[in-house]
């Protein structure tokens, strides 16, 4: 409740500079201003369609990323052998941002939903499987030992014991990548698409409508929280075992 004053406490004094030291407002809008242009936006339906177009691939793309990195992450942790082949590939290819990777979207996918998500992919996947591979290979030895000891099958090793070990590692990672995810697809969307919120934000760059490239500004900060808080729900909801603080 604090911090949620604190933030309120903020927009407000904001506020009050605009209103009353001159020269302020010339060339960004004030918190009141973006909020009018909220509620045109609104009640003219367009930045909803854009809203709901970025959450569809953000969503697609961050999909495929997840069920791609965790298994491959949890296999190459199991298997040295297998970590030895993928992770060159991993490593040679992470240092590479996103956004470098537009142009070739573009020549492989057109201009489209297919080229951001393969965009939202990239961004997602490296911190996805570096987060998962690192809480596998980190599974105590005497896991390995017990299990050996037992007899299980490997199916159920990986299954039942590495992949539960490795879930808090896996969260974060989710958590990261979401967060690069987003900021990939508004980049994508800035230079290669007709819809969604980095669209939004370029049109109205070149309509000179600072009020309205704020209001995507903010409305990208505020669903990137969301976002993240959703996957905060769901890592608490997977894992009761851990401690309420967690």
């Amino acid at each position: 409740m604090k911090k949620w004053l604190i933030f309120f406490f903020t927009i407000i004094t904001i506020q009050l500079v605009f209103l009353f030291i001159p020269g302020k407002n010339i060339f960004l809008p004030s918190p009141l201003d973006v909020f009018s242009a909220f509620i045109f936006q609104l009640r003219q339906g367009g930045v909803l369609l854009d809203i709901v177009m970025s959450l569809k691939r953000v969503t697609i793309g961050f999909v495929l990323a997840a069920i791609s990195a965790v298994p491959l992450a949890i296999l190459c942790g199991y298997s040295r052998r297998l970590s030895d082949f993928i992770k060159p590939f991993i490593e040679l290819l992470r240092p590479i941002p996103p956004i470098a990777w537009i142009p070739i979207a573009i020549l492989l996918f057109g201009l489209g939903d297919k080229s951001s998500y393969f965009i939202v992919f990239l961004g997602a996947f490296f911190p996805i499987f570096t987060n998962a591979y690192f809480g596998a290979v980190s599974l105590p030895v005497v896991y390995k030992n017990v299990a050996k000891s037992f007899e299980i099958s490997n199916v159920i090793f990986i299954t039942k014991i590495l992949f539960y070990f490795s879930l808090p590692y896996i969260f974060t990672g989710l958590k990261i990548g979401i967060g690069m995810a987003w900021m990939s697809l508004i980049a994508a969307e800035l230079i290669g698409a007709q819809s969604g919120l980095g669209y939004f934000i370029q049109l109205n760059r070149l309509l000179l409508r600072i009020d309205n490239v704020v209001l995507g500004m903010v409305l990208i900060g505020v669903i990137g929280f969301i976002l993240t808080r959703l996957l905060t729900v769901l890592e608490k909801f997977s894992m009761p075992w851990l401690p309420k603080g967690k």
